[in-house]
């Protein structure tokens, strides 16, 4: 009979993932940057959103962006050129997410010494972003009318890790069986923490809300820094 051997693993198998998230989160907060992690499936409207955002936000703080993707850099360019503000393209060599190492690595050639808020629009996909800890001191999640309701029955790791949940696209309504409802019961039965908001790139709806959340959050970690304003 072959010999089986047993090995004990006493430590989480993400633990130098964390060790690492944990570095990167320590460093932008003693910086006053906000550090969000922005996850979807793909076209959810991201890159659309985020360009919204931005581009009413740009004029008070200091943004910028760095977006992931397996190739091109086409979000990024498409960013860069809408806004004005500064982006970086990170090609993860064709794996479904970004971890904390890949992150740091980024930041090693991207200065945060003169942001307020830095975005990082993760690559499109609900099951291995939600698994990584990159560092980010929010993590943000869009779930798209086009999508359905029952996206946190079907992916509830994701929903359970992120902080704000934006249910966008609400333009479409009209014409998707998406109940409302039902989708925030679904979020917070898994994230009783969680915020939700409804949003729309395109109308315009609930980014009065998101502004003044991410504002709030920017405060937070400035005081965490101990600057003012």
């Amino acid at each position: 009979m072959g010999e089986v051997r047993t090995i004990m693993i006493r430590e989480n198998i993400t633990a130098p993932n964390d060790r690492r998230a944990e570095e990167t989160r320590s460093m932008l907060t003693k910086k006053g940057v906000l550090f969000i992690n922005v996850m979807s499936s793909p076209g959810s409207g991201k890159t659309t959103l985020l360009t919204a955002l931005i581009n009413r936000m740009k004029d008070r703080i200091r943004i910028a962006e760095m977006d992931v993707d397996i190739t091109s850099t086409l979000d990024a360019q498409r960013v860069a050129d809408a806004t004005g503000v500064r982006a970086m393209q990170i090609h993860n060599g064709g794996l479904c997410h970004i971890d904390a190492d890949m992150t740091s690595r980024a930041l090693q050639e991207f200065s945060t010494d003169d942001l307020d808020l830095l975005i990082l629009e993760n690559i499109g996909n609900l099951v291995c972003p939600a698994e990584f800890d990159t560092g980010a001191h929010r993590n943000v999640m869009l779930l798209s009318i086009p999508e359905g309701d029952d996206k946190p029955l079907k992916y509830p790791l994701m929903f359970s890790v992120s902080d704000i949940v934006l249910i966008t696209k609400t333009d479409t309504a009209a014409y998707f069986n998406f109940d409302m409802d039902a989708a925030r019961q679904r979020i917070l039965q898994l994230n009783p923490d969680a915020v939700i908001l409804s949003v729309c790139a395109k109308t315009g709806e609930g980014l009065d809300a998101l502004e003044a959340l991410l504002m709030k959050e920017i405060e937070r970690v400035k005081n965490a820094a101990g600057i003012n304003g």
